[in-house]
């Protein structure tokens, strides 16, 4: 968790917040996308992405957290979506409303790696294989990727 999430939450305990996200659609040469096992929700798979820290755009926290997850650096190539009327509730009991910035983006580097720590698996997924998400936010995120939506504000 973010020094500054952790800030606020020394203030609002587990009161809903707003909690700004990015994240990244990645796919290989098969037209898979890349998904995470994310440690923090119960082993069930998401698009790489996180909190967005004080200090850095939505760009740099896309590239930061990809390769935090991941292991690879990547370069944004456009927006395809601001998701943000979406609601979650942690397994510690904090409750927010995740507004998440999904881009596409490219791999220019780097090598995947899981960490054992946020990340138990990366995989890359067929779009009539994909396992089940994580949350709504990410399903419609992922469709939204595959039927070449641009500019999506939900």
């Amino acid at each position: 968790m973010s020094h500054y999430i952790k800030w606020v939450r020394s203030k609002v305990g587990n009161e809903r917040i707003f909690l700004n996200c990015s994240g990244a659609c990645i796919v290989n040469e098969h037209n898979e996308i890349l998904l995470q096992k994310r440690s923090k929700t119960n082993n069930i798979w998401g698009i790489p992405g996180g909190v967005v820290e004080l200090g850095e755009s939505i760009e740099e926290a896309a590239i930061r957290e990809v390769k935090e997850e991941t292991g690879l650096d990547i370069r944004i190539e456009y927006l395809i979506g601001i998701y943000s009327k979406y609601f979650f509730e942690y397994h510690n009991g904090d409750k927010a409303q995740t507004i998440c910035y999904n881009f596409k983006a490219s791999v220019v580097g780097g090598t995947l790696y899981i960490d054992n720590n946020e990340t138990y698996d990366l995989q890359y997924f067929h779009r009539d294989n994909l396992p089940t998400l994580f949350v709504q936010q990410h399903v419609d995120m992922i469709n939204d990727f595959f039927d070449n939506k641009v500019g999506v504000y939900r």
